[in-house]
């Protein structure tokens, strides 16, 4: 019976002559092809529940020395994509390819075919942009006859979907995921570098005509890009059938990762309770690698990728094919296997799957990124972060000591001196948190912040700032030992950005502390009446003024070291720009706002986002008038660093 079933085995080839659903809980597309009536005398029989009961495991070479099964397959049909997304490529594309290490249609079926006889269920069409290739309906259609193959599902950006679908669904694809990361047509623009966000509402709206159940809708979530439209992601599954997932952010070759971008699937759980406190969690299999959940009434529902903070490398099933033919384990390992090479040497179908057992057997543990995230001190640090309040100002501070923490790893962490644990021991979130963030501070800076108090297992010193022209003192008693106080210096009364010779410096901030920097910087454009009349109606031909101006004031307070030339590169927690209506000026009103924590502060990033926010107004509205009139340009406030806070009266 095993010789007539082969390596396959039987569960999953039965599996798909019955027409199963995929076993992917929470995480299955939609819709599935039914059972045949062959295919259901088979499961009545007494040899169908014969075969169930006696068939052989799952595929050897398709599970991994840590016992998971790898039953779905991503294949690149393309590298080329018709947009050029800033998180993703660079505006002018990537080089690309030569057609001729690409695989064939002929090829992409032939690996299909070998995978889906060894067990893979499910595949997924990815790119680039998938359906941009001319035969994208064709291979769909030769993937359908694939017996045992039981959902083809494709990642679109939704540019060409409306147009494609109906052909696409004809041919056999039964699961649609569409990449979507804001729903604000300017900052959509602005994101992609090109047009066509109603090309995607379109498509969207396509897939839910034609009975997709449901449409996922893929949101990667960023600081400082798109945070903020949370809720608006939410309230978009009221009237539809869409499945809102929302991504954390993640490390791919190219795209300039780091974590101070990185929103955690429980700081998104929290912005989004705090809106819809009756939010309902939805049962979901051990193995999917969504976190679901539903607003009661809402016709969708929203779910978390929890790729960084809560990974799910553990029930991991996926293999990936890149466009070239590289089998990848990991989508985040370097390692790759050539199957195309293999393939046109003319390697045998045993052979091949010698190849795919061999690297599906290196796969390991996890991926490089969590490696950080196995230690109990950090999975505690994400997993117990402060208050919502405080998250923006201390999550991005530990955040940005990760790229060091490696080498710091084996003297903080592997035992921690003040502990003699190789974690912090289990205390009150809060405090857990700031004992954490020192600590891990603290191995950085080579000096001690915190002072034993037998009350409690630590009792750490703050420096805080005071207004210009008084002296601080960090003291936390009358009886503190000399040389545990610092006094902040008093307001310089030379230029600082000037050496002794008059010539242009950057001042060394390699010496001073860490702190929570902040600052608040506004802007007026009077446009006239005619221009602000039109600028509050949307009539502005060159697009919506206000979104725009917004967009480029947080683009700007990220550039800011490249436009001023004395700035250093800060790395930036949070920017904020507002823009509101002035009637009684025929004004826009500028405010912008800019958090970090660091060494040097943040005024130079507020005043630029209000300055190129201003600019941008001004541009666009050129074309109308051009008496127009910026003004007004000020630093409001600020708060942190060795000078002290500022505030403007």
């Amino acid at each position: 019976m095993a010789a007539a079933w082969g390596r396959r085995g039987g569960p999953a080839l039965l599996r798909g002559a019955l027409g199963e659903a995929p076993g992917r809980g929470c995480s299955s597309g939609a819709p599935v092809r039914a059972p045949s009536a062959a295919a259901q005398e088979l499961q009545n029989s007494g040899r169908g529940r014969f075969l169930l009961e006696h068939a052989a495991p799952f595929s050897a070479f398709l599970t991994d020395s840590f016992g998971r099964q790898h039953n779905y397959l991503r294949i690149s049909l393309t590298e080329k994509c018709n947009l050029r997304c800033q998180y993703c490529m660079p505006e002018e594309g990537v080089q690309l390819t030569p057609k001729s290490e690409l695989l064939t249609t002929q090829e992409i079926i032939t690996l299909a075919r070998l995978f889906v006889k060894e067990g893979v269920e499910k595949i997924r069409l990815t790119g680039g942009e998938p359906l941009i290739r001319p035969d994208v309906v064709d291979i769909v259609g030769q993937l359908y006859k694939l017996e045992g193959l039981k959902t083809i599902a494709v990642t679109t950006n939704g540019i060409n979907l409306a147009r494609l679908l109906p052909r696409l669904k004809e041919a056999g694809l039964n699961a649609i995921n569409i990449s979507l990361d804001t729903l604000v047509p300017a900052k959509f623009e602005f994101i992609v570098r090109r047009k066509g966000f109603h090309k995607v509402m379109e498509g969207i709206h396509k897939a839910t005509e034609l009975g997709y159940r449901p449409v996922k809708v893929n949101c990667v979530v960023m600081r400082g890009f798109n945070e903020d439209e949370l809720l608006g992601f939410v309230d978009f599954t009221k009237d539809l059938p869409l499945d809102v997932r929302f991504i954390e952010y993640m490390p791919f070759d190219g795209n300039k990762w780091n974590f101070k971008k990185m929103v955690s699937y429980k700081e998104m759980l929290d912005t989004i309770k705090q809106r819809w406190p009756e939010l309902e969690k939805l049962p979901c299999e051990a193995s999917s690698t969504a976190k679901s959940y539903k607003v009661p009434h809402f016709q969708g529902q929203i779910s978390f990728i929890t790729s960084m903070s809560e990974h799910f490398c553990g029930s991991c099933n996926r293999l990936r094919i890149t466009a070239d033919g590289n089998l990848k384990v990991c989508l985040f390992g370097n390692s790759e296997v050539s199957l195309r090479d293999h393939l046109r040497s003319g390697a045998s179908e045993e052979a091949l799957v010698q190849i795919i057992g061999a690297a599906v057997g290196r796969k390991k543990k996890q991926h490089a990124e969590h490696a950080l995230m196995s230690f109990p001190l950090c999975q505690d640090a994400l997993q117990n972060p402060p208050n919502s309040k405080q998250w923006g100002h201390t999550f991005s501070r530990w955040l940005t000591l990760r790229a060091s923490l490696p080498k710091q790893m084996g003297k903080a962490l592997m035992k921690n001196k003040l502990t003699g644990q190789l974690s912090l021991p289990r205390s009150h979130p809060e405090q857990q948190w700031h004992i954490t963030t020192g600590i891990l501070q603290t191995q950085l800076r080579g000096c001690c912040v915190f002072q034993k108090d037998p009350s409690s297992m630590f009792d750490t010193k703050c420096l805080e700032a005071s207004p210009v022209g008084q002296a601080s003192v960090n003291c936390q008693s009358k009886e503190a030992s000399p040389g545990s106080c610092t006094e902040v210096p008093h307001a310089s009364d030379h230029l600082t950005h000037t050496d002794e010779e008059g010539r242009a410096t950057m001042v060394d901030v390699g010496g001073k502390p860490d702190s929570r920097r902040s600052a608040v910087a506004g802007a007026v454009v009077r446009l006239g009446e005619k221009a602000f009349g039109m600028v509050r109606q949307n009539q502005v031909k060159k697009g919506d003024v206000l979104a725009v101006a917004q967009i480029a004031g947080i683009q700007g307070a990220k550039l800011t070291s490249q436009l001023i030339p004395l700035c250093h590169n800060i790395p930036l927690n949070h920017v904020e720009v507002s823009l509101s209506l002035d009637e009684a000026r025929y004004a826009v009103v500028i405010r912008s706002s800019c958090q970090t924590w660091g060494r040097t502060g943040v005024e130079m990033e507020a005043l630029t986002a209000a300055s190129l926010a201003a600019l941008t107004v001004y541009d666009m509205c050129k074309a109308v008038t051009h008496d127009i009139v910026i003004e007004e340009v000020k630093l409001l406030s600020k708060t942190g660093g060795q000078r002290g806070d500022f505030s403007r009266v």
